[in-house]
C-alpha cells in the first residue's frame, strides 16, 4: 500500500514529536502532513466524490462521464461552459502541478523551497519568462473570444480552489506547507512561456563563438555544418519554391563579433523534440487517413498532459490537455486530427552590450545611445529576506548576463533577443484547431501561432494530410544568430521575419505520407537560411524509411513504429567500431562483451546486453574524441551525434582523435578500443553490484515526481526500450509523453497512452495507472463520445450545476 511506502520514507528517530512540528531550513514541519485529521491520510478519497457538484455561473448543468481511466467526457450546452468546466474539473485532479509549474515559469521558486531555489529564479526573471507572459496576455486581449473563454477557464478553477480546506488540500501543499493562489489569466499566459521556453532549441551562440575563437572557421564548419551530409527532411525534397518572391537579407561586413564566457544558463533538455506522422488514403489499408504523435519530453509525475473529451453540440473534440491552458492541445475532433513536434528552429539570439557607464541606464546603438528600462524584480525568499534583481531590458530584450549574473565586466551584458518575447496568441491557434473541420480551417488556426516553432501534423476524413512548419521566423543572412551579435551595430538586427506563407509546408504529397522527427525542415532548395541546430538524422530516416517500405499501413503498423528500439546509430558507426579494433590486446572478460556485442541486430530491447556495452561505449568514446572541449575557462558544446560519426568514421585520422593528454597521437582505432577496455569496466563492476548488464535495467527508466527527491511518489526500473536517437526514444527519465493514433473514417477510431495517470493525488488508483501498458507499447481506447450519448455502465457521471 501507498501509504506504507509513504510513512517509511517519512517516519523520522526517537524524536519523532519534536521533528514532525519543527521546520528544518526549507523542510517542512511533518507534523500536518501526517496529521489523521488534515494530513495525507485525507487525500486517500474517491476521484469522483460526489454525482452533483456546483459550479456558479453555468448557463446550464454540464455532464461530465468519467471512463475506467478516469478519463473525463464533458458535455456542455455552450464553448463558454464546456472551458469553465475544464478548468475546475483540471484543477479538480492537478491543482499543485499547474500552479507548481507557474510558479516555475514566473521564477518564485524560493516561496516554496528558500534560498535554494533562488539561482534558478534569476534565470526565469532574466530570461524575461514574465515579461513574455505579459506581451502574449496585451495580444490575446485585442481577441475578446478567447479573453472570455481564458476568463471563464480561470472562474473555474477558482471555483474549485474555494472548495478546498486545509484537510482537502492536495498532499505536496501539504508537504512543502503552503496553499494555492488564485487562478489569473496571467498564470495560463505563464505555463504557455513554460512550454515555449522548454522547446526554444539548443541556444548555443555563446558556444559556437568560442569554438570559432578555439579552433577556426574551417574546423567549427567542420564540426558543425549547416547540413549534415545526409539529410530526410520534413518537407520532401519534391516540394518546389520556385513561385515564391524571396528577398534575402545580405551580411553585413563585420557579421562576426567574438566574445567569449565561461559558463552560460541552463538550456532545455536536447532531447525535447517529438515523432508525428500521417498517412493519406492510398496508403492506407482502410482507405481512412491515419495520423500519429508522441511528444518527446521529461517523465514525470504527475504528467504533463491530462485527457479530456470536451463537446458541444457544435464542437466534439478529444485528446491531451495542458493543465492551466484552455481545450485540447494535441488531439482530433469528428473531421481532422493534429499533432506537433518541436521544429527546434534558431530564434534565439544573443547581442553583446556597450553601456555608456555602470549605471546601465543608456548603451550605445550606432552613433547614439539609447535608454534602458529597468525592471526591478522582487523574488521572495522564504525564510529569508527578499531578493531584488535589477534586470535591464534593451529593445532586444532582457540583459540576462551582466556582472551580477554570470557576466564579465561591468560596463557590458548580454541581452537576449527571442520571439518568445513578441506576445503571440497560441492559445487562439489551439481553440481554432478543436474547432476546425478542414485543412483550411487548420491551416488559418496556425497563423496566430508564433513560438516555439512547431511541425503541426494534420489529417482529415475527406483523405487530405498536411505538415506545416510554424512559428514566427526571422529572415536572417547566412550565418546570423550562430555566433554572438554586435548589439551596438544595427545591421545586426534581425532584418523582418519570413512571411508566414513561406514557412515551409506540403499539403498531399505524392509520396503519401508525412512526417517528423525534429530532422532539418528542408533540403538546400528552400530560400530562406535554416541552422543547423542539431537536427535529427536518425529517427527521422527511420520512420520514412518504414513508410517507403511497403505499400499500405494499418493502425497495427503506427503501433509498432511508435515501439521500434532499431538503434540506426550503431547499425552505421558499430561495425565500423569492431573492424577497427585489435582482439588480441583483450581479456576473457572483455573478449565476452566484444563477441556479445558483435552478434547484435541493433534493435535497443530490453532483454538484450547488446545496447548496454553499446551505449557505454559510445558515450565514453565521444567523450575521448571532444576532450579538447573540456574547457573550465570557457562554455563550449560538443559536436552533435551525427558529426561525431562522421568524423570517426570519414576522418579517423584528424587530428581531433588524439588525446590531449597522453604523450602518444592517438587515432579512431586507438579511441575504439581504449573507450572499449574502459566500457568493459564500467559494465563488469555494474554486473558485480547488479547481476546482468541487460538493457532494461541497465538503462533503468523512471518517472519521476516533479519534486524529484520523493521516491515514494514515483515509479522506477520500468521495463521498456529504446533509447535517445530512436523512434522509442525513451532514456532514463525522457522520452514519448503522449502517444496518439487517430483513424479518420466516418466515425474517428483513437488510441492513446502516457506515463502517468489522471490523477494527481499519489494515493490514487489513477496516479499512475497507465504507465505499466505505456511501457508495454500497449494502448487504452479513447472512446469518442458523441454528443449527448448515454453512459456506459463502466462510467461514473457527475452533473456541474450552477447556484
Amino acid at each position: 500500500m501507498k501509504y506504507i511506502k509513504i510513512f517509511l520514507l517519512l517516519a523520522v528517530n526517537a524524536a519523532l514529536f519534536y521533528g514532525l512540528n519543527t521546520r528544518f531550513g526549507s523542510t517542512p514541519a511533518l507534523g500536518k502532513f501526517l496529521s489523521p485529521n488534515q494530513g495525507i491520510w485525507q487525500n486517500e478519497t474517491s476521484d469522483v466524490e460526489a454525482n452533483t457538484l456546483q459550479l456558479e455561473g453555468l448557463s446550464a448543468p454540464v455532464t461530465v462521464h468519467y471512463d475506467d481511466y478516469l478519463i473525463p467526457h464533458v458535455f456542455a450546452a455552450n464553448k463558454t461552459d464546456l472551458y469553465k468546466a475544464q478548468g475546475y474539473i483540471t484543477a479538480q485532479h492537478r491543482l499543485w502541478q499547474m500552479e507548481f509549474q507557474t510558479m516555475a515559469s514566473a521564477g518564485r521558486l524560493s516561496e516554496i523551497f528558500g534560498e535554494a531555489a533562488l539561482e534558478y529564479d534569476r534565470r526565469q526573471r532574466r530570461k524575461g519568462m514574465g515579461f513574455g507572459a505579459e506581451n502574449a496576455l496585451k495580444t490575446m486581449a485585442s481577441d475578446t473570444e478567447t479573453m472570455g473563454y481564458l476568463e471563464a477557464y480561470k472562474e473555474g478553477v477558482n471555483a474549485y480552489i474555494a472548495t478546498l480546506d486545509e484537510a482537502s488540500l492536495p498532499v505536496e501543499y501539504k508537504m512543502l506547507g503552503y496553499a494555492p493562489e488564485p487562478w489569473t489569466l496571467k498564470k495560463t499566459a505563464l505555463l504557455l512561456m513554460y512550454m515555449t521556453d522548454m522547446l526554444a532549441g539548443r541556444d548555443s551562440d555563446f558556444e559556437y563563438t568560442n569554438a570559432l575563437s578555439l579552433f577556426g572557421k574551417e574546423r567549427f564548419n567542420m564540426l558543425f555544418p549547416d547540413y549534415f551530409d545526409r539529410v530526410d527532411p520534413v518537407i520532401p525534397s519534391e516540394r518546389e519554391w520556385d513561385d515564391w518572391l524571396v528577398s534575402i537579407p545580405e551580411a553585413p561586413a563585420d557579421s562576426l563579433h567574438l566574445d567569449q564566457l565561461a559558463a552560460t544558463i541552463e538550456r532545455p533538455h536536447p532531447d525535447n523534440g517529438s515523432n508525428n506522422w500521417a498517412v493519406g488514403p492510398q496508403k492506407s489499408v482502410s482507405g481512412n487517413p491515419i495520423l500519429a504523435n508522441d511528444p518527446h519530453l521529461g517523465l514525470n509525475l504527475p504528467s504533463i498532459w491530462y485527457v479530456m473529451q470536451l463537446a458541444t453540440p457544435e464542437q466534439n473534440t478529444f485528446g491531451a490537455t495542458l493543465p492551466g491552458a484552455v481545450g485540447i492541445v494535441i488531439g482530433f475532433n469528428e473531421d481532422i486530427a493534429w499533432g506537433v513536434t518541436n521544429a527546434t528552429r534558431d530564434v534565439r539570439d544573443w547581442y553583446k552590450i556597450s553601456f555608456k557607464d555602470d549605471t546601465k541606464k543608456e548603451y550605445r546603438y550606432g552613433d547614439t545611445w539609447k535608454p534602458t528600462t529597468l525592471r526591478e524584480e522582487y523574488i521572495e525568499v522564504r525564510n529569508g529576506e527578499t531578493f531584488i534583481d535589477s534586470v535591464y531590458y534593451t529593445h532586444y530584450g532582457p540583459v540576462t548576463y551582466d556582472e551580477t549574473f554570470k557576466g564579465n565586466r561591468g560596463a557590458q551584458g548580454y541581452a537576449m533577443k527571442w520571439t518568445g518575447h513578441l506576445g503571440g496568441n497560441n492559445q487562439r491557434t489551439l481553440l481554432e484547431l478543436n474547432a476546425a473541420r478542414n485543412y483550411d480551417e487548420y491551416a488559418a488556426a496556425l497563423k496566430h501561432f508564433l513560438a516555439p516553432a512547431q511541425n503541426f501534423v494534420f489529417a482529415s476524413k475527406t483523405g487530405d494530410i498536411a505538415l506545416w512548419i510554424q512559428g514566427k521566423f526571422p529572415n536572417k543572412w547566412k550565418g546570423q544568430g550562430k555566433f554572438l551579435l554586435d548589439g551596438s551595430n544595427p545591421d545586426h538586427e534581425w532584418q523582418g521575419y519570413i512571411p508566414q506563407k513561406h514557412n515551409a509546408h506540403i499539403k498531399n504529397p505524392e509520396r503519401g505520407f508525412v512526417s517528423s522527427a525534429n530532422q532539418h525542415p528542408t533540403d538546400q532548395t528552400y530560400p530562406y537560411y535554416v541552422f543547423n541546430d542539431g537536427y535529427d538524422t536518425y529517427r527521422s530516416r527511420v520512420i520514412n524509411n518504414f513508410f517507403r517500405s511497403k505499400e499500405k499501413f494499418d493502425v497495427a503498423d503506427f503501433k509498432s513504429l511508435h515501439n521500434n528500439n532499431y538503434n540506426l546509430m550503431a547499425a552505421e558507426l558499430l561495425p565500423v567500431m569492431l573492424d577497427s579494433m585489435d582482439t588480441e590486446t583483450l581479456t576473457a572478460d572483455e573478449m565476452e562483451l566484444f563477441n556479445e556485442v558483435r552478434a547484435w541486430d541493433h534493435y535497443n530491447d530490453i532483454d538484450k546486453a547488446a545496447p548496454s556495452i553499446f551505449e557505454t561505449w559510445k558515450d565514453i568514446l565521444k567523450d575521448m574524441l571532444w576532450d579538447e572541449f573540456e574547457n573550465e575557462d570557457l562554455a563550449l558544446d560538443k559536436p552533435f551525434n551525427y558529426q561525431t560519426v562522421y568524423m570517426l568514421t570519414h576522418y579517423p585520422n584528424d587530428p581531433f582523435m588524439d588525446i590531449t593528454a597522453t604523450e602518444e597521437t592517438e587515432t579512431a582505432k586507438d579511441l575504439f578500443l581504449k573507450s572499449f577496455k574502459q566500457a568493459a569496466t564500467t559494465l563488469i563492476s555494474w554486473k558485480e553490484r547488479n547481476g546482468n548488464y541487460q538493457w532494461g535495467d541497465y538503462k533503468a527508466t523512471y518517472v519521476g515526481h516533479l519534486l524529484q527527491d520523493l521516491p515514494a511518489f514515483s515509479r522506477f526500473k520500468l521495463p521498456i526500450g529504446g533509447n535517445s536517437g530512436i523512434v522509442n526514444a525513451t532514456s532514463e527519465d525522457h522520452g514519448p509523453s503522449w502517444r496518439m493514433i487517430v483513424e479518420l473514417g466516418e466515425t474517428p477510431k483513437a488510441l492513446g497512452i502516457y506515463p502517468g495517470g489522471q490523477s494527481g493525488n499519489p494515493g490514487s488508483k489513477h496516479y499512475d495507472d497507465m504507465i505499466d501498458k505505456w511501457a508495454a507499447g500497449e494502448y487504452i481506447e479513447l472512446d469518442f463520445m458523441p454528443f449527448g450519448a448515454a453512459p456506459k455502465a463502466m462510467m461514473t457521471t457527475q452533473t456541474l450545476n450552477s447556484k
